[in-house]
């Protein structure tokens, strides 16, 4: 918990499986999982971020584990609200005077979901909110100029959604925005354990052989995972043997599906820039470019060398709290930065 303030400048990575908080001239003081645990009787809230993930398929009856955010927007307005209040409150303590604070958010978002996102920063105690795309966040905070008159392709794989852009002087030339990304992975996971196995996974259980053995690129090492879940024939306990091999099968659809994005954007490319993008190589950011090979298979299925950027989960909150350098020039209103290509980085 933080201390006193006078009113510090934040930068707000709102994902839809984590929230980072950067506070200007501390860096990023908060990392926290977007779920809200409530009393479904009262309404109140019990628990936020490690404690209610650890709920997740464990409450009772009367207590909900939620996630208020799906698919990169607000899906719960009230919930996101009061989640936002309590990590605001958590990574600044007290403030004399209501924060500056920029969000950060998909860029195929819409003008309302927009609006929905800078009024919920500002109910939970912003005194202006500012809005980012993802895509740009991530850019910046992998170290890219994205004022120069140069090429640079971006892919950013959260929670809820995965960003794709190519982006020159400081604005976003092309753009994809698709509701595939890490909760589809997991997905993907149950959903092949259930019909290879008939044997049910919880969410949480999915993630973690995502995160230990997910694959999407031939390994020469193969490697294997032990889960536990409900025989569906028996309704009883039952252990199952992953293999890293079988995540190559588990997750080919949804990673297929990033991978027609990428392409699609590279076709809608201007020439100048996709020479541009051949010399610079494309950059992945977000936790699901940490999947084992991921940059490979990029690589491989669209001839451009790719990398995954360094401290990829922490790139958009630090292109976040980057952008917090240039919030003092900008003229009070809601602005997103994105499109505001008079700033340079």
């Amino acid at each position: 918990m933080a201390g006193f303030s006078l009113r510090p400048d934040i930068g707000i990575d709102l994902g839809t499986a984590s929230v980072l908080v950067y506070v200007k001239g501390r860096g990023i003081v908060l990392s926290e999982p977007s779920v809200v645990a409530i009393d479904s009787e009262t309404g109140e809230i019990i628990e936020v971020g490690h404690r209610a993930q650890a709920m997740l398929g464990r409450t009772p009856k009367n207590i909900q584990a939620i996630r208020p955010l799906r698919d990169g927007v607000i899906s719960q307005y009230d919930i996101t609200l009061k989640m936002l209040q309590y990590f605001i409150k958590s990574a600044c303590g007290f403030m004399l005077m209501k924060p500056r604070v920029i969000v950060c958010i998909p860029s195929g978002i819409t003008e309302v979901e927009e609006r929905a996102v800078v009024d919920a920063a500002k109910n939970a105690g912003a005194g202006s909110a500012y809005l980012i795309e993802e895509p740009v966040a991530a850019a910046i905070g992998a170290d890219i100029d994205i004022s120069a008159p140069s090429g640079n392709m971006i892919i950013d794989i959260g929670g809820g959604t995965t960003d794709i852009a190519v982006i020159s002087l400081d604005g976003v030339v092309v753009s994809e925005s698709i509701k595939v990304a890490g909760d589809k992975f997991d997905e993907a996971i149950m959903r092949y354990v259930r019909n290879k196995y008939n044997v049910l996974i919880g969410e949480v259980t999915a993630e973690h052989v995502k995160k230990t053995i997910g694959t999407v690129y031939r390994q020469d090492k193969v490697e294997h995972l032990n889960v536990k879940g409900r025989c569906l024939a028996q309704g009883l306990p039952k252990y199952v043997t992953l293999s890293s091999v079988e995540m190559l099968e588990a997750l080919l659809s949804p990673i297929m599906a990033i991978i027609d994005s990428i392409c699609q954007v590279i076709e809608r490319t201007p020439p100048e820039l996709v020479a541009d993008i051949i010399n610079n190589g494309i950059v992945m950011t977000g936790g699901g470019s940490l999947l084992r090979g991921f940059d490979k298979l990029v690589t491989e299925m669209t001839g451009i060398k790719t990398r995954v950027a360094p401290n990829p989960i922490n790139c958009v909150a630090i292109g976040t709290g980057k952008s917090l350098d240039h919030i003092g020039n900008l003229t009070e209103g809601i602005i997103n930065l994105s499109r505001n290509r008079q700033q340079r980085y």
